[in-house]
């Protein structure tokens, strides 16, 4: 399966009052001309970019996680989720063939099942 969430966090900056929504941590910390200082395009590299979003009037990163070769995913009941209530999602339990995954303060977006069965 091919699982497509949404996960937030709590901003980890230091806030300026200049900080705006949308504005994304990774865009900020980043030099204006990556390819002078890196030496390529900073599209070439695997950034984990989490964007800066609204969520009851405070500032809060939010992140798209795309999860292939899923087996089962489910969601916890919110009266176990012991998650940071401060912050929407749930805990979204993913087993792969290798384990299981975890991601907190989590929504779901949509789930595909790649190969699917036919009915007899």
């Amino acid at each position: 399966m091919l699982i497509h969430c949404r996960q937030y966090k709590h901003e980890e900056v230091q806030f300026d009052d200049n900080r705006t929504t949308g504005e994304s941590q990774t865009e900020d910390a980043v030099d204006p001309e990556p390819e002078e200082y890196f030496g390529k395009s900073i599209d070439e590299f695997d950034l984990e970019t989490w964007e800066t979003v609204e969520y009851e009037g405070d500032p809060i990163q939010r992140r798209a996680v795309t999860i292939d070769g899923a087996t089962a995913v489910s969601v916890q009941d919110a009266s176990d989720d012991a998650d940071d209530s401060a912050l929407p999602g749930r805990t979204i339990q993913i087993r792969l063939a290798g384990g299981t995954e975890n991601l907190e303060n989590a929504e779901l977006v949509e789930v595909q099942d790649m190969e699917p069965q036919a009915d007899s």
